[in-house]
């Protein structure tokens, strides 16, 4: 098959590229190994946080006004609502990265913020039980949570409706970039194409081992207030945080709403094992091993949660040595976009934005040097 680009992967970010070539016009062929939306790789879960003052680069701001952006218009079309704003709280010492990040990225993008002292973030959410003296908070206002599932779905499907093709169940063997095309190969077909742009998630490392892309095992845990009647962890109660604890370790969450319960994880624990081939994900939950320090943070920090969790479910993300994804022109007819480093679904609808302009050598609405592939050395030939 003859096209102009092919999209491998269309999870997150390849059902995003997907669509943004779609609405160009371009002729775009998608490839999925699995079905749409499905629980097997890094975007699933029912909800992932949406930020707007990103702590990890100033930079990201701007991809996640595009992606608010584009599921606003989407929504409007689909009668769907993609994103709820319902603020965030970036918790921690003064000089924490939660808290001197979120401040640093909202003054270089003019994103407005509201400052929390001590004393204001225990009265107004006193869900926080477990507070070092001198935490503080900074409010996000603008950020809250995205539906995941929904979106990767509602993606691809309005890509079809603009003309792309899509193959579930289709596993990519092989590609093969040359002088005057590039060559995507399954076991079944061959698509010659101008461009491809590569989204495998945790596969990105086996399709380009020289990229430095360490999967990590990462399971999501829901949890239930102790009281069923409280309305006190309810999303419009306990908005979205992220929380760096005294000791180092960071909580991140959100509240329970309609359909899904109050998500918390716990980044800095010692259960999460990394160094694996993506296909080798264990996906059995370890009671002890993955629920245990968990379950004992949320016992200290929010004594209003049974420590126990719901509901559990496998997922991984794909870390870089930096911990910024990795999105950019990767050899003259490749674009490669992974290693999300636990903080990319945010910021997917506006990165689809970015590889379709890239892909098409369009002036990028952004500045994205700071997650170029090639930071970290030369690209493939």
């Amino acid at each position: 098959m003859r096209t102009d680009v092919v999209v491998v992967g269309l999870g997150a970010f390849g059902s995003a590229a997907l669509w943004r070539l779609a609405a160009r016009g371009v002729n775009v062929v998608g490839i999925e190994r699995q079905a749409i939306g499905h629980p097997l790789g890094s975007s699933h879960g029912t909800t992932r946080l949406f930020r707007v003052a990103c702590m990890e680069h100033p930079g990201l701001t701007a991809i996640a006004r595009k992606s608010l952006e584009l599921w606003t218009e989407l929504g409007e079309r689909t009668g769907e609502t993609y994103v709820r704003q319902t603020g965030s709280l970036n918790v921690g010492a003064p000089d924490s990265r939660p808290v001197s990040g979120a401040l640093r990225a909202a003054t270089e993008a003019g994103a407005p913020t509201t400052d929390l002292s001590h004393h204001e973030l225990k009265a107004r959410y006193p869900q926080y039980g477990g507070l070092a003296a001198g935490d503080v908070a900074v409010l996000d206002p603008g950020a809250g949570i995205c539906f995941a599932e929904p979106i990767v779905r509602a993606h691809v499907t309005e890509a079809r409706r603009l003309g792309a093709e899509v193959y579930e169940h289709t596993m990519v063997t092989e590609i093969e970039q040359r002088a005057d095309e590039v060559i995507v190969r399954t076991p079944t077909a061959e698509f010659h194409a101008d461009q491809v742009i590569v989204c495998a998630g945790a596969w990105l490392g086996s399709l380009y081992p020289e990229l430095p892309l360490t999967p990590r095992r990462t399971p999501m845990f829901w949890f239930a207030p102790k009281d069923p009647d409280s309305e006190a962890f309810r999303l419009a109660n306990f908005p979205s945080f992220i929380w760096e604890l005294a000791d180092g370790r960071g909580l991140w969450g959100h509240g329970s709403d309609d359909g899904f319960g109050v998500k918390v994880g716990l980044e800095g624990d010692t259960s999460h094992v990394t160094g694996f081939a993506a296909d080798d994900l264990d996906r059995s939950i370890r009671p002890i091993e993955d629920i245990a320090e968990l379950a004992a943070a949320v016992a200290h920090a929010f004594p209003g949660l049974d420590p126990a969790p719901v509901q559990v479910i496998p997922c991984m993300v794909t870390d870089s040595p930096d911990g910024q994804f990795l999105a950019g022109r990767y050899g003259d007819r490749v674009v490669v976009a992974g290693g999300d480093s636990g903080h990319g679904f945010k910021h997917c609808g506006g990165l689809g934005e970015l590889l379709a302009q890239i892909a098409m050598k369009e002036t990028p609405y952004t500045d994205a040097s700071f997650i170029d592939p090639h930071r970290f050395g030369p690209s493939v030939p």
